[in-house]
């Protein structure tokens, strides 16, 4: 963990907490919920429910960071709200009970992504808007390591002790996120000119150019809907170790510290739309060998390589041309707006659509439906770098 007291090791704190409370809740929660006794269709409610918050929780949490200027106060109150919400799980044990808590849980860190990266944005970028991808890199790697420690760590634990003591950790987790949220720096942000030109943030949405951006930025999420859901699922029909498939998970998550580690080297090199079409493109390329050649494992790990390229990149890409469209009150909306629209609902749509291919079809057609996902990902980033010639990051 980086030392220090500068605003980006409060930001990088935050970073880790959160994604490594990520990294035991995501996988372990089904495991836990099966131990109350839930049935199969109960716990993919329950997981659903993570899908449909993202819809309306992030922009919520970002209009009112955005009318107030107080980004990291809310973030303060959303991952308060959240620990609060898992204490809840302590003592929960009715199918009821627990749906509640763990929907609260989800409306409330729904604003803990968008709150938080648009109070980094601010400290991050010039005053004409200008990301610095090498500082915003150096945060961002934290949460990749946080993901990847715990959901290592907490593999090891859970092997070993009862998988009841799960509400402990996650409430563990939340009060570190708490800790860290409160070494940010609390300054209010005021209006910034290019706010107030800009009117509303669904003004600028409705613009030709950002709206080609968010489709695209969709569709490239969409098409990792299925690698979050059914890839371990694809690899356990393939034969492969348990032991294995979480290798396979590994190579990509290091594929992705390893870019943002290093972001600031080469980032800057070609415009954002660019790394934007590289995205789409690594992303049709990987999941087409996913689907074709699953049983193959050295050329699923080149495909899981792609990571850096397919998420990594692209994650940056959207961050920053986010914070460029929408500067200043907007920018909580802004990154509010694409954690809605690019994972939520494309969260819900590939859950639903990727389980009817996998019973119709099977685990390699909803990789092919993920191809077809990037190819139009490609195309819509490609007719947004004609609408909008960004300077280079």
């Amino acid at each position: 963990m980086p030392g220090g007291r500068s605003p980006l090791a409060a930001f990088a704190a935050v970073s880790f907490s959160y994604f490594a409370y990520v990294g035991l809740f995501n996988p372990y929660a089904p495991l836990w919920f099966k131990h109350l006794g839930f049935s199969t269709l109960a716990i993919g409610v329950l997981a659903a429910l993570q899908a449909w918050t993202r819809v309306v929780a992030p922009y919520a949490w970002g209009w009112f960071a955005d009318h107030s200027g107080r980004r990291v106060e809310l973030l303060r109150a959303a991952v308060g709200l959240a620990a609060v919400s898992a204490a809840g799980l302590l003592v929960a044990r009715s199918y009821g009970a627990v749906a509640l808590c763990v929907l609260l849980l989800f409306l409330s860190n729904g604003g803990v992504v968008p709150l938080s990266e648009a109070a980094l944005a601010h400290h991050v970028s010039s005053a004409g808007g200008g990301m610095d991808a090498g500082r915003y890199g150096r945060v961002r790697v934290w949460g990749s390591i946080g993901f990847i420690v715990a959901v290592s760590a907490y593999g090891f634990v859970l092997q070993r002790v009862d998988i009841g003591v799960f509400p402990a950790l996650v409430l563990g987790m939340l009060g570190l996120l708490v800790a860290a949220s409160f070494r940010l720096p609390a300054a209010r942000e005021e209006h910034a000119a290019g706010a107030q030109a800009a009117g509303s943030a669904m003004a600028v949405l409705r613009r030709p150019e950002v709206a080609w951006f968010f489709v695209g930025a969709f569709f490239t999420v969409l098409a990792h809907a299925g690698l979050y859901a059914f890839f371990s699922l694809y690899l356990d029909a393939l034969g492969y170790s348990k032991t294995v498939v979480g290798l396979f998970w590994a190579v990509s998550v290091a594929a992705e510290i390893a870019f943002f580690t290093f972001q600031g080297r080469w980032f800057h090199r070609l415009p954002v739309h660019d790394w934007l079409i590289l995205g789409a493109g690594a992303t049709a390329l990987r999941f087409a060998a996913t689907a074709a050649f699953g049983n193959i494992a050295a050329v699923l790990v080149a495909a899981q390589l792609l990571h850096a390229l397919s998420f990594a990149a692209q994650h940056a890409a959207c961050v920053a041309v986010v914070s460029r469209h929408f500067p200043g009150r907007l920018r909580g909306r802004g990154q509010a707006l694409y954690t809605t629209l690019a994972y939520g609902i494309s969260g819900v749509l590939g859950g639903l659509t990727g389980g009817a291919l996998s019973e119709r079809y099977g685990f390699p057609a909803v990789f092919a439906a993920s191809a077809a996902a990037g190819v139009l990902a490609l195309l819509c980033c490609l007719q947004a770098r004609r609408l909008d010639p960004a300077p280079k990051a």
